[in-house]
């Protein structure tokens, strides 16, 4: 019965629930703006990271690694095009 239950997606189901009441713990405390970017940018890396891994099964495959070359690429993407928005768009270069 053991090896029927799936423990890893109810784990990971669990910290992404404690990574969401961190999260929250910036909107509810008195924290400063820099201090709750961080927080909140490394609670939302990390959950991301995890829906890839446990709820995605990016890493059950034999074929892993092209997945995650895929999604570097696609992050490489994200970050050019904010970069490249913010560049014309923000700072009129």
């Amino acid at each position: 019965m053991a090896k029927f239950f799936p423990l890893g997606q109810v784990m990971g189901f669990i910290f992404s629930l404690v990574l969401t009441g961190i999260a929250m713990l910036v909107y509810f405390t008195d924290m400063s703006f820099t201090t709750g970017m961080i927080v909140l940018l490394v609670t939302a890396f990390i959950q991301a990271g995890l829906q890839f891994i446990v709820f995605m099964h990016a890493g059950e495959t034999e074929d892993k690694w092209s997945i995650y070359s895929n999604i570097f690429y696609g992050l490489g993407l994200v970050i050019m095009t904010v970069l490249g928005t913010l560049l014309i768009l923000l700072w009129d270069m």
